[in-house]
This record gives structure tokens, sequence and C-alpha cells, in this order.
């Protein structure tokens, strides 16, 4: 399991709901979270493994932005 932590434009609830049916029937997501009170709109994602560039290349595919955010 892997924890993605992302840095998104994902800010309001009417996007969420967008993304909501792409990220609940993904196979390897297990859960997320957008956390929109958060200046970075934080997208958090436990996914089964090491998809992370995949997963943020599929977020700007459907056009919203997304980023790695740095460890530290």
């Amino acid at each position: 399991m892997e924890l993605l932590i992302l840095k998104t434009d994902i800010s309001s609830s009417k996007k969420i709901k967008q993304l909501l049916p792409i990220f609940n029937g993904h196979p390897v997501i297990r859960r997320w979270s957008v956390d929109t009170e958060d200046i970075d709109n934080v997208l958090r994602m436990e996914v089964l493994a090491k998809n992370g560039h995949e997963i943020i290349k599929m977020i700007k595919e459907e056009g919203f932005y997304c980023e790695s955010l740095p460890d530290f």
C-alpha cells in the first residue's frame, strides 16, 4: 500500500463529485479524500502499488491540476 499526498485545484464539492465515480471505480485506489480547507487542496490517496505517476496523469486528463507535494 502506498500513500499519495497531492497538491490539486480540487477546491469544491462540485469538483469532488465529478471525480467520485472515477476514483471509486479505479482498481488500485482504496481510500481517498480531499481537504478543501487546505491552501493546497490536498488529495490523499491510499493506492495498492506504486502508481503515483499514473494517478497524477489520470487526474490531469480529467482537467485538474495535480502534483506531488514535497516530503518535509
